[in-house]
């Protein structure tokens, strides 16, 4: 992408307020270079009063002036020109702080609005999107390349067009003064930026892509290290995972290294380049009639027009290194910011969708994508309402997927389910969830107290502790939270470290039972608990009433016991179904 469809990118992604905020600040940098111009200005009648009043006391155009402050003598003009100068100087400088602070405060709030887009825009992906990406690159995106946005994108362009403005004013000021000069030392200064732009263009580019990769490499790398700590330690690989951070960190570091020393290089050309530019005015000056004490007020314009130039061409070149540098970042962040989101499947205020009768397969298949061979095909079956169906199979089987089909995780390649005769889609999807809830192997648990676990996702203080108990005790665990010295809400670490498996399986399942939902789907939920434990969770399961439905996958074909059908699955296909007493008859325990 070019840089302008970036900008264009960049500009479709911003609220209408933050438009009106940009276009403040745009007016806000030309108020600042006509302060620049008038405090550059306001040099030469100072520099002239000092050396010689009685030429500038003699001046016609400042005439009307001295008359309106019944000025006399050349003496009496000191006062008011020094005064102007430092009211002009104090002014320049008061204006370029507030723009920075504008434009600063500005260029975060438009980093936290697209941070906020970025996290969001991912939470509303489907399923599908979720399985097939690697989530270091979507953290990345959230924080560091969005980071990346403010101080390689937005500062840089915002600086950019402030320079080009406050340059534009500094040299028709000059021009004004001397335009032969002025425009020598403009186009010496432009010269040296140019000639470094085109010589570092290719290294910039190299520099941008490492800088890109190498972030979202340094975030997975992090992530595989610390979120494996177990094996880590076990296995001893903490010098592996160093290794791996490093090789991933260097690089970065080298790419951000070599931005930073392209970007202020020609600074110190473009300064020694002034100076002598300066020495030899002062010499040729010197060398006409009238010598150097005559040129002196405008030597002084031109030399400090020429300092205050040099900053704003380092500023804007350095801005263009920082576009250049962060451009693939920037790509990928304005990817993750297009993401679409469909809010039909989400709108929470959709119509409910009875389920009273049954959920059906008709010739279900599925897919992840085109390239891959179907997972599910042919798939037919009817689960009555308030059924309890176990699904078995050999790994790869389909199981999995197909619990993720009838919570509307995934959607169908072939054929449809329906929910009695209502056909699951996006716009019945989240009504359909409504109904669901799921507890899988691995139990996600948040570093909360157990309470907020239990009523996952919901603010504490809209928590129902009397709802929170009573699945604890369904699910077999009240009696080692109510043992515990904050009782429920006593914190579990992240991830549920200070728990047991079992344990973190249990809070699992009453987070589950806590939805009251009308379907419950386990997938292998009951794998970490002894016989005895599984038996009373079951058993509290079982007297939750008839109009609950249980679909599950059970590590242990025992736990499919009080199943009323067991479904035997076999690469993609329903191979067998019966009860239990049927398939452990057949040889299955």
């Amino acid at each position: 992408m070019t840089i302008l469809q970036l900008v264009r990118g960049f500009w479709s992604h911003l609220t209408v307020r933050r438009k009106r905020q940009l276009g403040v600040l745009v007016v806000l940098m030309v108020l600042a270079s006509f302060a620049e111009v008038l405090s550059l200005g306001a040099v030469l009648p100072f520099l002239g009063v000092l050396t010689q009043p009685d030429e500038v006391f003699s001046h016609p155009a400042i005439q009307p002036l001295l008359s309106w402050l019944h000025i006399t003598n050349p003496q009496s003009l000191l006062l008011p020109i020094t005064l102007s100068f430092i009211f002009a100087a104090l002014l320049a400088g008061g204006m370029r702080l507030l723009l920075l602070y504008v434009q600063t405060k500005l260029s975060f709030v438009i980093g936290a609005d697209f941070s906020y887009q970025i996290y969001r825009r991912t939470l509303y992906q489907p399923y599908a999107v979720h399985v097939s990406r690697n989530s270091s690159e979507v953290i990345s995106g959230v924080t560091t390349k969005v980071s990346m946005i403010i101080n390689y994108f937005l500062m840089p362009i915002l600086i950019l067009i402030g320079s080009a403005v406050v340059l534009a004013a500094i040299l028709i000021a000059l021009l004004a003064v001397n335009p032969l000069m002025s425009l020598a030392a403009f186009l010496g200064f432009g010269a040296i930026y140019g000639v470094v732009i085109l010589v570092t263009r290719n290294r910039l580019a190299v520099c941008s892509q490492s800088i890109a990769t190498e972030s979202d490499q340094v975030v997975k790398v992090l992530q595989e290290g610390l979120g494996g700590i177990r094996d880590v330690l076990l296995d001893g690989l903490q010098e592996t995972y160093c290794q791996k951070y490093r090789l991933a960190d260097i690089p970065l570091r080298h790419a951000l290294a070599s931005s930073v020393i392209i970007g202020g290089s020609p600074r110190f050309a473009a300064e020694a380049l002034g100076m002598a530019f300066i020495a030899i005015l002062a010499y040729v000056m010197a060398q006409q009639e009238g010598g150097l004490t005559g040129a002196v007020a405008l030597l002084g314009v031109l030399a400090l027009g020429a300092q205050r130039m040099l900053p704003v061409l380092q500023q804007g070149y350095q801005s263009i290194v920082q576009l250049r540098s962060g451009r693939h970042a920037l790509e990928d962040a304005l990817g993750l910011l297009g993401q679409p989101i469909n809010m039909k499947i989400y709108d929470q205020s959709a119509r409910e969708l009875p389920f009273e009768r049954s959920i059906r397969l008709e010739n279900l298949g599925f897919r992840y994508n085109t390239q891959s061979p179907l997972v599910l095909q042919d798939l037919n079956l009817s689960i009555a309402h308030g059924s309890r169906i176990g699904f078995i199979g050999a790994t790869g089987s389909g199981k999995s997927t197909l619990l993720d089909i009838f919570m509307g995780l995934l959607s169908p390649t072939t054929g449809r389910l329906w929910i009695d005769d209502v056909p699951l889609g996006p716009a019945t999807q989240r009504a359909w969830q409504h109904h669901i809830a799921h507890v899988p192997q691995s139990i996600y648990l948040a570093d909360a107290s157990i309470a907020e676990n239990i009523a996952f996702g919901l603010p504490a203080s809209q928590i129902d502790m009397d709802r929170v108990r009573q699945a604890a005790r369904q699910a077999q665990i009240a009696d080692h939270i109510e043992s515990l010295a904050e009782g429920y809400d006593a914190y579990v670490g992240e991830r549920g470290v200070r728990l047991s498996g079992g344990q973190r399986q249990r809070i699992g399942i009453a987070r589950a039972l806590y939805k009251r939902a009308k379907v419950i789907v386990f997938d292998e939920a009951t794998s970490a608990l002894d016989n005895e434990t599984e038996s009373a969770v079951m058993d509290a399961i079982d007297g939750l009433g008839q109009d609950l439905t249980i679909l599950m996958i059970a590590h242990r074909l025992s736990t499919l016991r009080r199943c009323d059908w067991i479904v035997e699955l076999s690469r993609g296909r329903i191979v067998r179904m019966g009860t239990y007493v049927d398939i452990v008859g057949q040889g299955q325990d």
